[in-house]
């Protein structure tokens, strides 16, 4: 059987190896560079029976965070796997200036990612600011049963997701400017907001710091998680008009798991 070969990214021929940086695997596989002309792909052997471990997923993202502190990097999705140099060298050759003008995209860039939280225990707040939500509330107490039981809970999910939703708003609309592009991110449950934003890594700090600040302000409306700095996942291709632009994703009252980075 032919061994396949793991990929991680595509860099500028020259790009330098981080000496501390390993890949994927049990012990973790070494890294080696395949260049085509200008352009390079960093490779190492694919271990079998590789599968979405946690180690091997941290692996991954540390390893384009390590090259990324060297220069840009076109990241590949963790499981990209190729059978042959040959097939990668074609590919290093396809649409060339796409992949030189992406590097030059992501250069001296970071990603950062938003989520914004639906905040389950702000009902008494959310009784005393919302009438309707206090009728159904008065209502539900003086004649109980099913009908008033689900217009009640539909109203608070509602009207929590609201809450959340304005504030993850408010929290966009005065960090974008720090950023040079944003892209939604697909719908995650319990979210209101799944943002990344692309910015100059100098400005990370200053982002971080924008950000905890809204999370002091809006804490009880929403909770807002910051994660980063990514691999540029979300901005290897030419950002849409639509990317500059808010998206909420769908109102939801459940938690997720949070971020590794934070």
């Amino acid at each position: 059987m032919t061994e396949q070969i793991y990929t991680y990214g595509i860099v500028r021929t020259g790009h330098r190896l981080p000496s501390e940086a390993t890949g994927v695997g049990n012990p973790p596989e070494r890294l080696r560079a395949l260049s085509e002309g200008p352009l390079t792909i960093i490779v190492s052997r694919a271990p079998g029976g590789l599968l979405a471990r946690r180690r091997d997923l941290l692996a991954h993202q540390e390893t384009l965070l390590a090259l990324a502190s060297e220069g840009p990097v076109i990241p590949m999705r963790f499981g990209s796997v190729a059978p042959d140099e040959d097939t990668l060298r074609r590919r290093l050759t396809e649409s060339p200036e796409e992949k030189h003008d992406a590097l030059k995209r992501l250069d001296g860039r970071v990603e950062m990612n938003l989520k914004a939280l639906v905040v389950e225990d702000s009902l008494p707040t959310l009784v005393r600011e919302d009438a309707r939500i206090r009728r159904l509330h008065q209502e539900s107490r003086s004649r109980p049963g099913y009908e008033s039981s689900l217009r009640l809970g539909q109203a608070v999910a509602e009207g929590l997701a609201r809450r959340a939703t304005q504030a993850a708003a408010r929290t966009v609309e005065q960090v974008r400017a720090l950023a040079e592009a944003m892209s939604p991110g697909p719908e995650v449950e319990g979210c209101v907001l799944n943002m990344s934003f692309l910015l100059p890594r100098e400005r990370e700090g200053a982002f971080r710091t924008a950000v905890d600040r809204f999370v002091a302000e809006y804490r009880g409306q929403a909770e807002l998680r910051l994660s980063g700095p990514l691999p540029c996942f979300s901005f290897t291709d030419p950002p849409p008009r639509a990317r500059h632009r808010p998206r909420a994703s769908r109102p939801s009252a459940a938690a997720v798991a949070s971020e590794r980075r934070s």
